[in-house]
């Protein structure tokens, strides 16, 4: 969650988008109504055993993977939830990652909170019959105002120059 930089929206999902030559990150309700184009983000791989976590950035997250979802994203308690549905089951790690056909290193590291692939994620929604993909809802919308202190947004700005 964050801020977007032209209404001035707090904790709302944003979005990097192109505005004039700038990249500026956006809430859904300004991309929409302004008609704003994602900004062009090159993709870094890590350099690991091939198979194993390829097609990473440097944040653990799949740039490829999460923006395919759309309106969807990661829940924010996924490792609690694998582990707690995995206990349930009376599985350990090992059982889990070989029921999955995965390594027990991936099955560590979701339930250590990196952000696993499309493909686990699906596997483990399959196999533990849980949801792990939310739909995206902002949490609260709040303009900003002329209180003192706060800082002027684009959209602010652009409002002055009308």
């Amino acid at each position: 969650m964050g801020s977007c930089e032209i209404c001035g929206a707090e904790k709302v999902g944003t979005r990097k988008v192109v505005m004039g030559r700038a990249d500026v990150s956006a809430c859904t309700r300004c991309i929409d109504s302004m008609n704003l184009e994602p900004a062009a983000t090159p993709i870094t791989k890590l350099q690991s055993k091939p198979g194993l976590w390829s097609g990473y950035s440097k944040t653990g997250r799949s740039h490829r993977a999460i923006m395919g979802r759309g309106e969807k994203e990661l829940a924010a308690d996924f490792a609690s939830q694998v582990t707690k549905a995995r206990e349930k089951m009376g599985l350990d790690k090992r059982q889990l990652a070989k029921k999955l056909a995965e390594k027990v290193n991936v099955i560590q590291s979701v339930e250590a909170g990196k952000w696993p692939t499309d493909a686990v994620i699906r596997k483990l929604e399959r196999f533990f019959d849980i949801e792990l993909m939310i739909a995206i809802v902002p949490e609260e919308t709040s303009m900003v105002g002329q209180a003192p202190g706060s800082g002027m947004t684009l959209g602010d700005y652009l409002n002055l120059q009308d």
